[in-house]
């Protein structure tokens, strides 16, 4: 028996661009993906396909499938950095926000045009973020600047390794070496959460009151923000390096093995111990993303395969087949109905996954 095709072959618009995915995310509107990648340039991905391919739903629940009747409009490409991009954000304003190795960070409109809003001559901008309320930063090494009315700059112990508003946009975390230092943006005051070890990256729950980080030593670590509590989880064959926290905060999904890692959380922080989910193939999963309403995680792997999971679930809808490359980048759109990714072979890809897909992931 044929094994069912891959949804990106019955759901998807794919390009090449021949340069490594760096990261991926959707514009405010959710109708553009943008794409870092490792030329220097962005690439932007319209999510609306006129004459796509659709879905029907049929009486009594089944589901039709109907052919594209056009193909998908073209990549836009733009050289925005002369080397490598290193850092991708959706910008408040609209368009994105992109940071280089060439010292310079960029606001690339979706009209193509840009406008530079920092350069650090002879250094890199490696981090960037940027949140609903208005908020921007950066980090060149050890600096993090806050941009806006009153820009500040922080100067840390060692390099920051990443940079996440909360839900809000009031706060704004930073990883780094010992810990994570979160800089409030009324009042730029720092709140120091220390905990040995290297920290690579970070999320916040839905409603901003955990902190997780994914640590170089093969361990989660999260702190219970209004009484600083810390919470261990390691345990892991490999780094955790990338995060997500379902939309209702019940879970958080990792990487970091060869399923994705899954904590529960309650009110009083991770239940029990961990559960995977998804299939353990031949090579490690490599980044994971969290549907933004449905209590569904997209998987991907090394290998270049990408599914979609659900916690206490064996149910798995594959987006794609193992390649020859792995998966660095993933993002929802807001409304969850589009799944873009991109591999280190330059393989770019939007899925168009409509809600009657996930009827098993509405049940609670």
């Amino acid at each position: 028996m044929n094994a069912p095709p891959a949804l990106v072959e019955l759901l998807g618009a794919r390009w090449v661009a021949e340069a490594s995915v760096i990261e991926v995310v959707w514009d405010t509107s959710g109708q553009w993906a943008g794409f870092a990648l490792g030329d220097g340039t962005l690439a932007l991905a319209t999510g609306v396909w006129d004459g796509g391919p659709r879905l029907k739903l049929r009486e009594g629940g089944s589901v039709e499938f109907q052919q594209a009747q056009a193909p998908p409009a073209p990549l836009a490409r733009f050289s925005v950095h002369e080397n490598t991009c290193l850092a991708l954000a959706t910008d408040p304003a609209g368009g994105f926000l992109s940071a280089g190795d060439d010292g310079r960070l960029v606001h690339l409109r979706l009209d193509g045009s840009s406008e530079l809003i920092a350069h650090e001559d002879g250094a890199w901008i490696d981090r960037v973020a940027a949140s609903p309320a208005g908020g921007r930063a950066y980090a060149c090494g050890r600096k993090v600047h806050w941009l806006g009315p009153k820009p500040a700059c922080l100067m840390l112990s060692g390099s920051a390794t990443s940079l996440v508003f909360d839900p809000s946009g009031t706060q704004l975390a930073i990883s780094h070496h010992g810990g994570v230092t979160i800089w409030a943006a009324d009042t730029l005051r720092e709140r120091q959460l220390t905990w040995p070890g290297y920290h690579r990256d970070v999320a916040w729950s839905p409603d901003g009151r955990y902190l997780v980080s994914g640590m170089e030593e093969n361990a989660l670590h999260g702190w219970r923000l209004p009484d600083g509590g810390d919470i261990e989880m390691g345990g892991y064959p490999g780094q955790p390096r990338s995060l997500s926290f379902s939309a209702d905060g019940r879970f958080i999904a990792t990487s970091g093995g060869m399923r994705a890692v899954c904590w529960s959380f309650d009110s009083l922080g991770p239940n029990d111990g961990p559960h995977e989910c998804g299939i353990a193939g031949k090579s490690p999963v490599s980044r994971v993303a969290c549907h933004p309403a449905h209590s569904l995680i997209a998987v991907g792997y090394h290998g270049g395969a990408v599914l979609l999971c659900q916690p206490g679930s064996s149910d798995i809808l594959l987006i794609q087949g193992s390649g020859n490359s792995a998966v660095t980048a993933m993002a929802w759109s807001p409304d969850g109905r589009r799944l873009a990714l991109g591999t280190d072979a330059g393989e770019l890809a939007i899925v168009f996954l409509p809600n009657e897909l996930f009827r098993f992931g509405a049940r609670r």
